[in-house]
């Protein structure tokens, strides 16, 4: 997960800066998508949630938002196939590079990984 975050930071700096956009303003706006090994276990939604709630701890991390799908109307633009999101914001590109190796993140992925059976991390630039 943390070299596919890396990867979209560099990618989101590219992007911005052929766009004309200065790479370091704005915010990074971190979303990741989790499916469950089990998707019917609570007990294993229940532990990914609570483990994604410690990366608040993080002093990069300026707000975490957690949660699961909404039974919103069922339209071919929505994807709700997935077990738990997080969503993150930082600072700069800076916070969120760090916050990939923070010992937090790091004791995350290895007490959790084993709950996931895929991750999607999109990680865009405000403009």
């Amino acid at each position: 997960m943390a070299a596919s975050a890396a990867s979209a930071a560099t990618l989101a700096t590219a992007s911005a800066v052929g766009a004309g956009i200065e790479a370091n303003t704005g915010q990074v706006v971190h979303t990741v998508y989790f499916w469950l090994k089990n998707p019917d276990s609570v007990a294993d939604r229940d532990a990914l949630i609570a483990g994604l709630k410690t990366l608040k701890q993080v002093p990069e991390v300026k707000s975490l938002h957690v949660g699961v799908p909404a039974n919103t109307e069922k339209r071919d633009v929505v994807d709700n196939s997935f077990s738990v999101f997080e969503l993150m914001f930082f600072d700069d590109l800076a916070g969120q590079s760090t916050y990939q190796q923070h010992p937090i993140h790091l004791a995350f992925v290895e007490n959790c990984s084993h709950l996931w059976d895929k991750v999607v991390v999109h990680d865009s630039l405000t403009v």
